[in-house]
């Protein structure tokens, strides 16, 4: 492994283990750091170019999130060289019980082989308020893989598009390309920025 790619790595895994944004990492080498409130709206604007995305490519994602207890919007970045990766982003989460929009980070940590750079969109919707307040309250670890449709509770109907990642918790994933067939995150942890909800 070339000094080049072990130096990478490092960078990467610095990252990951500060628990901080890719934003944040890079600002620093490459200019000034952003104020809280700069980065407050960086993060809104970018939740709502996410649901403009998600809205052409499902438009029902709109009326499952409407009737849903809250959503929560993320942007990834992630990087694998050889047998290490990662990944960080940053998001929101909005409630139907609460005005105020609270401000989330995420980390993402992958092995085996690869190469290459990729930059994601994640929605989640909660169909329950208690699994919106664990996510939120208590942090949440995305585990694995998952493909199934999902079906809102009320009257049966299948969202296609919509997949069920924990009890009353949904996902979407925007790639490059469009709307992601299957949902990959395994490793992701999200949890509450402490600095950005003071």
């Amino acid at each position: 492994m070339t000094s080049l790619y072990r130096t990478l790595i490092a960078l990467l895994l610095i990252g990951l283990s500060l628990n901080q944004p890719a934003s944040a990492q890079f600002s620093s080498m490459f200019g000034p750091s952003k104020t809280i409130a700069q980065q407050k709206d960086d993060i809104l604007k970018k939740n709502d170019d996410i649901l403009k995305n998600l809205y052409k490519v499902a438009p029902q994602a709109k009326d499952l999130i409407e009737k849903s207890a809250g959503y929560a919007t993320f942007s990834n970045f992630g990087m694998k060289i050889l047998i290490a990766g990662g990944g960080t982003g940053t998001g929101v989460v909005f409630s139907k019980s609460s005005s105020k929009p609270i401000y989330m980070d995420m980390a993402e940590v992958q092995a085996g082989l690869g190469m290459g750079i990729k930059s994601t969109q994640t929605i989640f919707v909660f169909q329950k308020a208690t699994a919106l307040n664990d996510f939120v309250n208590s942090g949440w670890t995305f585990g694995g893989q998952v493909t199934a449709a999902a079906k809102y509770e009320k009257n049966g109907d299948a969202y296609h598009d919509a997949n069920i990642v924990a009890d009353g918790i949904l996902m979407y994933q925007l790639t490059d390309s469009g709307l992601a067939a299957e949902i990959t995150g395994k490793g992701s942890k999200y949890y509450k920025d402490t600095e950005l909800n003071k």
